[in-house]
């Protein structure tokens, strides 16, 4: 069974607005190195896609600078390869020429030639903000198998007080049919299952739905076209038991890069063999530590230089850390200038950002202290 990836890289911006306003959620740096959208096309990259349509929205110039040709994730073709798909595209718009989408049925309507024009047997949706590393092709396998015209990977979550109304409830049968989905409200309690929001479509069946929703100017995917067809449709669910997150809010954005720290964690997303997470290759030079420097349980990206003590952080590349600085529990992403005898705890900078010297801030992990991009403290 083929298969062709499309990933929606706008979908969520408005859930972080402080990194998305002036990138796409797909452009957001995580984990040092890395880009949101690296997990979505590494998954798919590494189950064998080579087709992948990314769906675009507005403020997407990072995006396409860190996507370039694709080359990193073996994506630079003549044949399939990596395609931007920006809005305006087709005639389908459900809004009428000259209007973006806001859900992501519209989303999909836009981008209908590539649907179309695709002859691969499913397509393989995902969004961005979801951080994972998944065997994709074992999910393929398992909705030809079962003959479903939809698969869902799910995820069992214990804590209910961990999800956002972002997240969707899914109640599934002893056959893993699905039955019944649902938005997250605050009063469900105990073990939940929830939707990842990676799916696998049949192709001719999407074509056949997305019609239909724009001939009755259907607006949600989940609530005009799978809570109808639940029951009639073959809705299954595979159900994924590695490492999940999902980037809801910049408290979230917090505690998903800090539990990288935990060497299981880092190991569930980085350390499976076959299944590597790429992203764009950088030549920098090695990190300097300097006399007198301390770093403990971190996150150190290439080119930084450190001269303060650093704790419990992650630094992206080109971090300077000042003489008599101490970081702790922080997230300083590229080219953040930090003085000399500064105190940061639950910090979260964006790129280019500078703290001057004898500079305290602190924040919390429920509300990190959040610098804006090029801002100076």
């Amino acid at each position: 069974m083929t298969a062709a990836g499309l990933i929606f890289s706008n979908i969520h911006d408005e859930s972080l607005p402080e990194l998305t306003r002036l990138r796409t959620m797909a452009s957001v740096p995580f984990g040092g190195r890395y880009r949101l959208i690296d997990f979505a096309l590494s998954n798919m990259v590494n189950s064998g896609i080579s087709k992948i349509g990314i769906i675009t929205h507005y403020n997407y110039q990072s995006l396409l600078d860190h996507i370039g040709t694709g080359k990193d994730w073996d994506l630079a073709r003549r044949s399939g390869g990596i395609k931007i798909l920006p809005p305006f595209i087709t005639a389908y718009d459900a809004k009428g020429p000259g209007s973006l989408y806001t859900t992501r049925l519209e989303a999909m309507l836009g981008v209908m030639n590539f649907i179309t024009r695709s002859t691969e047997d499913v397509l393989v949706l995902s969004d961005c903000d979801t951080i994972c590393n998944i065997d994709i092709h074992d999910v393929i396998s398992r909705h030809e198998e079962t003959g479903a015209d939809l698969t869902v990977v799910t995820k069992k979550i214990d804590n209910c007080g961990t999800l956002s109304s972002r997240h969707s409830v899914v109640t599934v049968d002893e056959n893993d049919r699905l039955i019944d989905i649902a938005g997250y409200t605050p009063d469900m309690t105990g073990e939940v299952e929830v939707f990842t929001n990676i799916m696998v479509i049949n192709r001719r069946y999407l074509v056949g739905v997305l019609m239909d929703a724009a001939a009755h100017g259907y607006s949600s995917f989940f609530k005009d076209i799978l809570s109808r067809d639940i029951g009639k449709a073959n809705y299954r669910a595979y159900r994924f038991d590695g490492f999940y997150s999902i980037i809801s809010s910049l408290p979230g954005y917090f505690d998903c890069s800090m539990k990288l720290l935990d060497n299981d964690v880092r190991h569930a997303l980085f350390g499976v063999e076959d299944r590597p997470i790429y992203t764009k290759v950088r030549n920098s030079a090695p990190t300097a530590y300097r006399n007198g420097s301390t770093v403990k349980n971190s996150i150190i990206a290439d080119g930084c230089v450190i001269e303060g003590e650093v704790e419990n952080c992650v630094l992206f590349r080109g971090v300077r850390i000042g003489r008599g600085s101490k970081v702790t529990n922080s997230i300083l992403m590229q080219d953040t200038c930090v003085g000399q005898n500064v105190t940061l705890n639950c910090v979260v900078t964006d790129k280019n950002a500078v703290i001057r010297d004898e500079r305290m801030l602190s924040g919390h992990s429920s509300m990190p202290f959040f610098i804006g991009k090029g801002l100076m403290v």
